[in-house]
């Protein structure tokens, strides 16, 4: 019977050839070049030997490092955070400097002072331990708050300003603060505006009983720390960093992280939300994870497993809340499973 349109049909029918398989291309998934995954295997294995059984703190520290942000470690004495900070500039081979913070220390003692020379009667300017790649800002809530807020700029904008006159700090910068918990004796809490400025909050925690037993003969003759031997270098480490920057991260993970702040700010549990910094620190380390995964795209895997640790020391409860004994922590996690997961 023949078609009542004359066109049709467009194009001649081809029976299929059923004998024949003609398979679906595979799409790649992107990943990083072999050299940087190398790379940040050896870091990850040369750190795992000065801390042992935290291979999941060693990986959110790492973030931090390639996301060119700050860290803060938040434990008790005695669990590693010191020896943590002084293994990552060995690796790199890095320049370290390290601030015992005390009550009596002053902001002058970090940024560094003016010096009268007294043949010439003029001024030079004696830098302070805040020059370096990586400080080590140790016990951080032990000094007043005035001695705190001396590195907001630094952290921020990588620079310091002493006197009138702007000194940028050498790159890259990276702070590593460690914080004994606020119930015990001899702290100040840290203000909101510094604890906004680093980009990690990580508790390190106990060791197994088995990672402790391999630490325990680890330091039977010298600190493993003193056998960390340099794995990568200053431009490797500047190198990575640009390579987050370059992570693609679609519009639709980016709405995700913006539901989940907008929670934060929405909740009646919270007195203060995350605030936009909150949310790019969020997606630059959600990018840093990427690349530590040997990816070059940012996924909402990444925002679930970085949310609290970027989050939750970003807000603050409310009375009723910490009535009821609820943490920060906590209440992320709460809010973050209430949010819709992008498909």
């Amino acid at each position: 019977m023949r078609s009542p349109d004359p066109t049709w049909p467009r194009r001649p029918f081809k029976r299929p050839h059923w004998g024949a398989f003609v398979p679906r291309p595979r799409v790649a998934v992107p990943s990083l070049p072999v050299t940087d995954r190398s790379t940040l295997g050896r870091l990850r294995a040369v750190l795992g030997t000065v801390l042992e059984g935290k291979g999941d703190v060693i990986d959110l520290v790492l973030v931090g490092v390639l996301a060119g942000g700050h860290v803060l470690l938040e434990d008790v004495p005695g669990v590693g955070k010191t020896t943590l900070a002084k293994g990552i500039a060995r690796a790199f081979e890095v320049d370290f400097a390290r601030v015992q913070f005390t009550p009596d220390l002053l902001p002058s003692d970090i940024l560094g002072t003016q010096i009268l020379n007294p043949r010439e009667g003029t001024f030079s300017f004696h830098k302070g331990p805040i020059f370096t790649n990586v400080l080590l800002a140790d016990e951080i809530n032990r000094a007043s708050p005035r001695t705190q807020s001396a590195l907001l700029e630094a952290m921020n904008e990588s620079q310091a300003t002493i006197d009138g006159v702007t000194h940028r700090l050498p790159q890259p910068f990276f702070v590593v603060a460690t914080q004994n918990p606020v119930d015990f004796s001899g702290t100040y809490p840290l203000p909101e505006a510094q604890l906004d400025r680093f980009l990690l909050r990580v508790a390190i925690g106990y060791p197994s009983p088995e990672a402790e037993l391999r630490m325990l003969f680890a330091h039977q003759r010298s600190p493993p720390i003193d056998g960390v031997a340099p794995t990568a270098s200053r431009d490797e480490w500047i190198a990575l960093q640009a390579r987050v920057r370059d992570v693609v991260l679609k519009e639709n993970v980016a709405r995700y992280i913006l539901r989940l702040v907008a929670r934060t700010r929405e909740s009646r549990d919270l007195d203060l939300g995350v605030s936009p910094r909150g949310a790019l620190s969020l997606f630059r380390a959600a990018q840093a994870r990427a690349v530590l995964q040997g990816r070059d795209f940012a996924s909402p895997d990444d925002v679930q497993a970085l949310a609290v640790s970027v989050l939750a020391h970003r807000v603050r409860l409310s009375a009723q809340a910490r009535h009821e004994g609820r943490t920060e922590a906590g209440l992320v996690d709460a809010l973050l499973r209430s949010v819709e997961i992008p498909t």
